[in-house]
């Protein structure tokens, strides 16, 4: 791909027009060919180095260019000199025991892939995205999710109304709920969560019956940063779920 059509890779209506999307930086880099190692699809990408880096071991085709040619093609102010050119690729099919995070209309990149690091952390999960929410391959969300975009299954443009029919049991996080602690938020399918500024809509929540739970604080401030709010909750999941060890 020229220089100039990876450039406008920057651009979400050229990464969905051309199926592809930059990586950016050695540790993503390094992240990417772990995840090509167990997936054909991947194996597909290409490498973009300054001379820094032509040495660089990898199983990607690779194109060395100037560092006039990477600062172009980067998104960061000081770019390392490694990109990789990477396709959109359709989710994998849902295994048995998956659970499914869904996020309404959020907007904020660095939340979405913090959310995608705590996802792939503790495995096992699924991220919906809703219509409007930050595109997951923005590079800012790429490079806070620290290679996790890798390795959690992404949908994107789900609408909340169609959740209902996919899965059997839902939870959402309100304000007004069960307390997270309870035994039973390890039974849900799909869990829902709003952006901070907007929230869930609650006329759907209520055709959904979605079933209702709240992280108890000192309602100090108004709301809970969301992806601090997933990261509980993935954990409680999780807590949940593995048996105590006696020792």
């Amino acid at each position: 791909m020229k220089i100039e059509d990876l450039k406008k890779l920057q651009q979400k209506k050229y990464r969905e027009s051309r199926g592809h999307f930059l990586v950016e930086g050695e540790h993503l880099v390094l992240e990417l060919q772990k995840a090509a190692a167990n997936n054909v699809a991947l194996q597909a990408c290409e490498l973009y180095v300054t001379d820094n880096y032509q040495d660089w071991r990898s199983p990607f085709n690779k194109h060395v260019i100037d560092d006039r040619q990477m600062a172009q093609i980067a998104e960061t102010k000081t770019p390392q000199g490694i990109v990789a050119l990477v396709p959109l690729l359709p989710p994998t099919l849902a295994i048995a025991g998956e659970r499914s995070i869904y996020l309404h209309e959020i907007q904020d990149p660095g939340n979405l892939g913090t959310i995608l690091r705590t996802l792939a952390w503790f495995g096992g999960f699924r991220c919906l995205l809703s219509p409007n929410s930050v595109d997951p391959y923005n590079g800012k969300a790429v490079r806070a999710s620290m290679g996790a975009i890798f390795h959690v299954p992404i949908e994107i443009n789900i609408p909340l109304s169609s959740v209902a029919a996919r899965y059997q049991q839902i939870a959402c996080l309100e304000l007004a709920g069960e307390d997270l602690a309870s035994p039973a938020f390890k039974n849900f399918d799909c869990y829902l969560f709003g952006s901070e500024a907007r929230g869930l809509p609650h006329d759907q929540l209520a055709a959904m019956q979605a079933t209702p739970y709240t992280i108890r604080g000192r309602d100090s401030i108004d709301s809970l940063n969301v992806a601090a709010a997933v990261h509980m909750c993935a954990y409680e999941i999780n807590r949940s779920t593995v048996p105590n060890v006696i020792t």
